[in-house]
């Protein structure tokens, strides 16, 4: 017997051997597909507008930067960009950070039903959010016939709608730590004689600080570079570099010059991106974290009952307000009369009814969805281990770009380069979900790394010992682990897809509308109908959303990622 093991022990180690030689080159092998897909669908269109933009008669025209940045229509609007940004990302942590720790550190009845209510405006595709707002403080909307009050025309209309956007972002991301920081600690330095205000300062707060970074971090991103909502609310007083590349672009036909703004803004985001991957990684560092659920408390005292009222009234009128106005405009007309508009086909504004948009943005999703999973499942699995080189920790930076840079340069670079064999794309149904894939793989990835990374590794490495394939590991070690976060991601990638509007605007053809598309096009036409007809598709979008994000919060586990 001693023999028989004494024979089989250095086989196995061989094995074992082999396996960890092969590690990398099995990790470089798994980052092949998502890497292959982001240079041909993400790089290459990016390249070839802004080369399109900045190579002409031959010759490159570098000046052409300090040609535009000279002009003072353009400064204005990096300014404005930036200033709205930081006003945005300020409003959105004084206003969020309460409800962080109110999720965080209160048990109350209905608080996993609120915590999925509170994110849904983020799965919400900006078009629907603009909408909203314009419900609520547009003309004939509810502040106009109550008070006779408009905000459509200013900026804090966009502020506030950004604050509804991203309110989620600070809550999850900051809560999600927060729920997890030991409270002994704290608790510890005021049984030493510290003040609360002190030992909350001292102690809690460094701890959360690099939570905290990273989500103002995540929230300026998004303002920085959104489009939807200003399109709708900013009219033609105020325009981002988003804005104004779609109007370059789309209407001016200024290449030359959205060219220059797409550099600007894609110099921008890599800045953001790049702190933003320092301050996970001192997330990452060692923390004493507890269970999350044994944190959590019944209020006590007249200050936090105080503040529990405060967060569920700022959530009343910030995050529920605007829906529940949204439902009420599409309503407005007797007998469903805009839900029943959208099966007729008027030959205006669309080509096909706009019922039809339904259908076109499920099945759209659905593709993307699956293109999203295969390519951030690989790529998540290719980041798992933390002793990864630096190559492949620069390529999981590279992944958020999709959600910073101009959606509106890559929907508009892909007519530009996938026009010719073999990549001639043009008049495939395929382009759609490639664009919104796009931006589902960021949060397929971010979702599953997490939890990969939370699997003991010496199961791997002991599947390994045992001969057993880099796929067999993952089918049955890694997989039965994650399958859950999985499902989430999933979900995550669906609702992203279903809303995603900058990239699909250029390349979703007429016959074929997606919803957050015909919801713009209904809005740039004057008339009740159509302004009615849009408030319903907006109202179908969100239920959509809405019941996608309620299945992920029943799904949801502790240690899957946030965002």
């Amino acid at each position: 017997m001693d023999l028989a093991r004494a024979e089989v022990t250095p086989a196995k180690a061989a094995g074992g051997a082999r396996g960890a030689r092969g590690s990398a080159a099995a990790r470089l092998a798994l980052l092949a597909v998502p890497v292959a897909f982001f240079a041909v669908f993400f790089a290459y269109p990016v390249a070839a507008i802004v080369a399109r933009g900045l190579h002409v008669d031959g010759s490159w025209r570098f000046g052409r930067l300090w040609d535009v940045l000279g002009q003072s229509d353009i400064r204005h609007v990096l300014w404005f960009t930036t200033w709205q940004a930081l006003a945005s990302t300020a409003l959105t942590l004084l206003v969020a950070l309460p409800g962080a720790y109110v999720f965080a550190r209160l048990d109350f009845p209905g608080k996993q039903t609120l915590r999925a209510v509170v994110t849904v405006p983020f799965v919400l595709p900006t078009v629907v959010v603009g909408t909203a707002f314009l419900a609520l403080v547009g003309r004939g909307g509810l502040l106009d016939d109550l008070w006779g009050v408009r905000l459509d025309t200013t900026v804090w209309a966009i502020l506030l709608a950004h604050v509804f956007f991203n309110y989620a972002v600070v809550v999850r991301t900051v809560g999600g730590l927060w729920a997890q920081l030991d409270p002994r600690q704290e608790e510890a330095a005021r049984m030493l004689g510290a003040s609360r205000a002190r030992a909350w300062r001292t102690v809690t707060l460094p701890a959360l600080g690099p939570a905290v970074a990273a989500a103002a971090l995540m929230v300026f991103l998004f303002t920085f570079t959104s489009f939807g909502v200003v399109q709708i609310l900013g009219g033609p007083a105020f325009s981002t570099l988003e804005v104004e590349i779609y109007r370059q672009t789309s209407e001016i036909f200024d290449l030359s010059t959205a060219a220059v703004l797409t550099i600007v803004q894609f110099a921008a985001v890599g800045a953001v991106l790049a702190v933003h991957a320092r301050t996970v990684r001192r997330r990452e560092t060692a923390l004493r974290l507890v269970d999350a659920a044994g944190t959590a408390r019944r209020p006590r005292g007249a200050g936090q009952w105080a503040l529990l009222a405060g967060v569920l009234a700022s959530i009343a009128v910030l995050l529920v307000l605007p829906l529940a106005v949204l439902v009420q405009r599409s309503l407005d007309a007797p007998g469903f009369a805009y839900y029943r508009a959208l099966v007729r086909d008027d030959g205006n504004v669309f080509l096909v009814p706009p019922i039809d948009a339904i259908g076109n943005s499920l099945q759209y999703a659905v593709a993307a969805t699956v293109i999203a999973l295969v390519v951030g499942g690989l790529a998540a699995a290719a980041l798992t281990r933390r002793d990864a080189g630096r190559l492949v920790r620069g390529f999981d930076a590279l992944l958020m770009l999709p959600l910073g840079v101009s959606a509106v340069t890559v929907g508009f670079g892909f007519l530009i380069a996938l026009d010719e064999p073999p990549l001639d794309l043009r008049a495939t149904w395929i382009l759609v979900p490639l664009a919104q894939a796009l931006v589902g793989v960021p949060f397929v990835v971010r979702t599953m790394l997490p939890v990969l990374r939370a699997v003991d590794q010496r199961l791997r490495e002991a599947a390994a010992v045992l001969g057993a394939s880099p796929w067999r590991v993952w089918r049955e070690v890694d997989l039965p682990m994650v399958r859950r976060a999985l499902l989430v991601a999933a979900g995550f990638a669906f609702a992203v897809s279903l809303g995603e509007f900058g990239a699909t605007v250029f390349i979703a053809r007429p016959d074929n509308p997606t919803l957050p598309v015909a919801v713009a096009r209904l809005l740039g036409r004057a008339g009740e109908l159509n302004y009615g007809q849009a408030m319903a598709l907006s109202t179908i979008l969100m239920v959509v959303c809405a019941v996608a994000l309620l299945v992920l919060e029943r799904l949801r586990t502790d240690r899957a990622g946030e965002f």
